[in-house]
């Protein structure tokens, strides 16, 4: 989905919204939105909620150098007429919900529900402020016209792409070559990352770090703090050579605030922050870059105590369960031992299938967008992308193809929550799969696949995507093509009882 700001503009009553403890790339976009509508007639506000104002040294003096108005508010008295958040996604763990007649999502995280109408998500993009850039210059406005915008979305993209050392997307360069940014307020604010007490924090936390060689992952408290800088820790941490995966936390009040990096493609930081916060509040974040909240109140109510080492305990043996649960399986050089295993074949229902050439050029890289996730894809002539019976979605070659369906002349019609689309990795295009789509009918006459009910969880990196693994948790099945023992994939338990039936 995608919108542009000129549609924003006939609402009047509007508040921006970022997520709560605010970065520099949530300001930034906040800041640049609000500056465009003002300048269209529109005075905005822009918000954010939470448990904390900013105190972050940074990000106070780029709110007093740049005159970002932003506010911190606990409730707003009457439902605005639109409600738009920036750097986050409406309804997420870490954005507090305000009512609102109508929502707009302007976002670079991976987004993993539905998301309303006027939104524009883009997940390939290292910051917010690219996307903010972007629309802004689709309307004709030049950022450069306002040096503290420049200054600000230029800030964004390079704390967010950890100085520029993570940018990929051309979109992202092209923000960073092209801001007209003050010299003086960047250098400003990166030499005030921390306050002499944060520091202290830090310095005091990296001492008394705790490390696992087993799993290479390092564990770290640190007194209470703003959370960024629980962030700043696990960045300095996962510097070390023998760390792969780290967790900062400290413990609130309320509830114990956490950070996770990773280095490695067996580890999303994501994925295990949400493991560690499952049913005890909440995590998620990027592949790299993540965090969490445990919930003081669900903590006792599972019996955990709220107290120091027991926390720790807690912490420390939901990592440890993490890693032993895991397996990970590298197809294409994993041989699955079969003779354990059932055979089943696909029912004769109908699905979907879209020819990659259909919609982009042999050779281009994409990432086809579902609600289950992103699946990366370099187009050739045979591939072929099959949309399953829930929507779900997955690559296949021609001779596959041929071999798994046949092509029927019925119109298709897309059975899912969110339609998948493409986005084109070089030049960041989003296109909607369904009007490529065409029926087929799954075929039982193929040699099927060998299958098994997972008891544990599962890391597959499938021969189509050997940098991502997909996971796989108790209940899912293991899935082995018959005619290749070498293609392992995941099927997730309900897709599986729709899609296949033993053979007889």
């Amino acid at each position: 989905m995608a919108l542009s700001l000129s549609e924003l503009t006939k609402y009047k009553n509007i508040v921006i919204q970022c997520h709560d403890n605010p970065d520099a790339d949530a300001l930034a976009s906040g800041f640049a939105l609000k500056w465009f509508l003002k300048n269209r007639g529109i005075s905005a506000r822009f918000i954010y909620g939470g448990k904390f104002a900013i105190k972050k040294a940074n990000l106070a003096l780029m709110k007093e150098v740049l005159g970002i108005d932003v506010e911190f508010v606990k409730k707003l008295d009457e439902a605005p007429e639109l409600l738009i958040t920036v750097d986050c996604c409406y309804g997420e763990s870490n954005v507090t919900k305000f009512e609102a007649q109508k929502i707009a999502v302007i976002d670079h995280h991976r987004v993993f529900g539905s998301v309303p109408e006027l939104s524009d998500v883009r997940s390939n993009y290292g910051s917010c402020s690219t996307i903010i850039y972007e629309l802004l210059s689709k309307e004709g406005v030049d950022i450069n016209d306002d040096e503290n915008v420049a200054t600000a979305l230029y800030y964004g993209l390079m704390t967010d792409t950890g100085n520029f050392s993570e940018i990929f997307h051309p979109a992202d360069k092209d923000l960073r070559d092209f801001a007209a940014f003050n010299s003086a307020d960047i250098i400003l604010f990166k030499n005030s990352n921390l306050s002499r007490e944060e520091l202290g924090i830090a310095g005091d936390a990296l001492n008394n770090a705790k490390y696992n060689d087993e799993h290479s992952y390092g564990l770290i408290e640190a007194a209470p703090c703003d959370p960024n800088i629980l962030g700043v820790i696990s960045d300095m941490l996962l510097e070390v050579n023998t760390i792969d995966t780290c967790v900062v936390y400290s413990i609130l009040p309320f509830g114990v605030k956490f950070s996770v990096r990773s280095c490695v493609r067996e580890v999303k930081a994501g994925e295990l922050a949400g493991y560690i916060a499952e049913g005890l509040g909440g995590g998620g974040g990027h592949i790299f870059k993540a965090g969490g909240f445990l919930n003081k109140e669900l903590l006792e109510q599972a019996g955990i105590r709220y107290k120091r080492h027991k926390l720790a305990e807690f912490i420390t043996y939901k990592i440890n369960r993490y890693f032993a649960e895991s397996e990970i399986i590298y197809a294409g050089e994993h041989e699955e031992d079969i003779s354990s295993m059932a055979h089943y074949v696909k029912k004769e229902i109908p699905v979907g299938y879209v020819k990659a050439t259909s919609f982009a050029l042999p050779g281009r890289n994409i990432t086809v967008r579902t609600l289950e996730g992103d699946v990366d894809i370099s187009v050739q002539d045979d591939v072929y992308i099959i949309i399953g019976v829930d929507g779900e979605i997955y690559p296949i070659n021609k001779a596959k193809f041929d071999a798994s369906y046949k092509v029927s002349d019925a119109p298709y019609v897309f059975p899912g929550e969110y339609p998948p689309a493409a986005v084109d990795v070089k030049t960041g295009e989003r296109i909607e799969l369904l009007p490529f789509a065409s029926s087929c009918i799954a075929s039982a006459k193929d040699g099927g696949i060998y299958a098994r009910v997972l008891d544990h969880r599962v890391k597959v990196f499938t021969k189509w995507d050997p940098d991502k693994y997909y996971l796989g948790v108790p209940g899912d099945y293991l899935a082995v093509r018959a005619d290749d023992n070498k293609d392992v994939y995941i099927i997730a338990k309900d897709i599986f009882g729709k899609t296949y039936e033993e053979y007889k």
